[in-house]
């Protein structure tokens, strides 16, 4: 490809003389910027890609796309052999530059995105998987692992910058993947990481209090998830598959129908165009009734609690918005399972069952420890909690997080999670002001490792001991390093040192 071809889908407010130079790559990290790449530069909210310019023409850069008009006009005069362009969003530059050089694949592709703050990742697993019991290739992008047709790939972020998306696109349309489910976090939404994608189908699984200490309030954290519906910045999607229960749903449906999306809803024991009513939970899952228009059916999940009931039934009906008809859907059911670190049963043939889950919000530790006491029943066991907080996020939410575990534990138990720069011995002592409040009995252990071997220690016949906030999460991010640490491995290194058998 060459530069004048790549431009001509590139939004600009100004250019500098043509040019046929040849392009092999775009890039937005100087640091991978190759012989014939073009950089683009642009103002994010920590640093500002201008400053690596030079850089980036350093290490070979054939073209520059800047969104500062004190740059474009310094390059004409510094740079005069390099073609550039001024671009007004540079995000949205890099999309439009990125779909242009990895060949449009956002049109080879019908996509479906889920935002939310709790349910994402479980949601969109099940969206895939229905998908493909359907006979369709697909894409998956989100917080645990990216899928590019048969393909497993680690995930960077839960919604990776626009660059990177393409690429993935790209590589997924040449395998033959017609269908790309992906996560959208507040972040990209607010960023523009997801522009130029266009979303088919979007769903909404909830909104809750968290991120915080980048939306500031939940007003703000609310206007980037509807950014996915309104039509606003993004195009509106042709199915809108929205929570009957949750608050934010009303308006939500009010912005997405006058953009000329359709809605769709679903809900658990109250109207809704997708419901489940008569649940049965237990450990190894849930049996429901599903009511729709299409039809009803009997169901048997074997992913467990209401809150995996609420997840299906949005994958159900964003399968079905994408053209998997309902007969196909209820027998798809038995093939899914659940997701690595989300209500993760850990089993070395203890008599007590362990959870881990990536539970980080104070709602997420509610609808954990309600799950856990639906499995346990009244009078049958006690809920062991064992949570921390991240360090460098929200300080707001870790009363709210130990308030959360204390009302629904019998016992809890306090760690780290990732402190990152803050000491974890501060981050804990904001989350007792709230734990405290609830009376609840707790032990506080900063070690996370030697905090699960305590947890499993108190444990008793036909307890439920959760282990909270990390989930899938293969490190621990502290002060001076990153270290390799898996909550469900290390619950298994520890039962395994009390006697109990092999397992998982």
């Amino acid at each position: 490809m060459q530069w004048n071809q790549l431009i001509r889908d590139v939004i600009a407010l100004a250019q500098g003389a043509s040019s046929n130079i040849a392009i092999t790559g775009v890039e937005y990290d100087s640091r991978r910027v190759r012989a014939g790449s073009v950089f683009v530069a642009m103002r994010g909210g920590t640093t500002d890609g201008n400053r690596y310019i030079d850089a980036a023409i350093q290490q070979g850069a054939a073209g520059i796309l800047t969104d500062s008009p004190e740059v474009f006009a310094q390059l004409a005069s510094s740079h005069p052999e390099i073609p550039r362009l001024l671009v007004e969003h540079g995000r949205n530059a890099l999309a439009q530059a990125s779909a242009a050089y990895f060949g449009h694949p956002e049109r080879k592709l019908h996509s479906t995105g889920v935002t939310g703050t709790n349910g994402k990742t479980t949601t969109a697993f099940l969206i895939e998987a229905l998908l493909n019991a359907a006979s369709r290739s697909s894409i998956l992008v989100g917080t645990i692992e990216y899928h590019v047709a048969d393909e497993v790939r680690p995930s960077a972020h839960t919604t990776p910058e626009s660059r990177d998306l393409f690429e993935l696109m790209a590589d997924g349309a040449s395998l033959g993947a017609t269908e790309l489910v992906m996560e959208v976090s507040s972040h990209a939404l607010d960023q523009g990481r997801v522009a130029e994608v266009g979303f088919d189908v979007a769903v909404f699984t909830n909104l809750t209090r968290d991120h915080l200490d980048y939306h500031r309030t939940m007003e703000d954290y609310f206007a980037a998830k509807q950014l996915l519906f309104d039509g606003t910045r993004y195009p509106a999607p042709r199915v809108s598959v929205l929570n009957a229960g949750d608050p934010y749903s009303r308006q939500l449906a009010s912005s997405a129908k006058q953009a000329g999306s359709g809605i769709v809803t679903y809900g658990v024991n109250i109207p809704a165009d997708w419901r489940a009513e008569d649940i049965k939970l237990t450990p190894a899952g849930a049996e429901f009734t599903l009511i729709t228009s299409q039809g009803s059916a009997e169901l048997r999940s074997a992913l467990a609690g209401e809150v995996n009931v609420l997840n299906l039934l949005a994958a159900l009906a964003a399968a079905n918005a994408r053209g998997i008809a309902f007969h196909a859907l209820v027998n798809a059911i038995p093939t899914l399972h659940p997701v690595p670190g989300r209500f993760q049963p850990v089993d070395a043939g203890q008599p007590f069952t362990v959870i881990v889950d990536y539970a980080h919000t104070d709602d997420a530790l509610r609808n954990l420890t309600a799950l856990a006491r639906q499995l346990v029943g009244p009078g049958q066991g006690r809920i062991l909690t064992l949570f921390g907080c991240g360090g460098d996020r929200d300080r707001t939410k870790r009363p709210k997080m130990g308030q959360a575990a204390g009302q629904g534990s019998d016992f809890v138990i306090v760690t780290s999670d990732n402190p990152r720069s803050e000491a974890p011995g501060a981050i804990i002592a904001e989350i007792l002001p709230g734990l405290a409040a609830t009376q609840t009995p707790y032990i506080i252990e900063p070690d996370r490792a030697k905090a699960i071997a305590l947890a499993l220690q108190q444990a008793a016949s036909g307890d439920v001991i959760l282990i909270a906030g990390k989930g899938h999460e293969k490190e621990q991010i502290l002060r001076d390093r990153t270290i390799f640490f898996d909550d469900a491995q290390v619950a298994l290194s520890a039962l395994r040192s009390l006697g109990y058998g092999e397992g998982l």
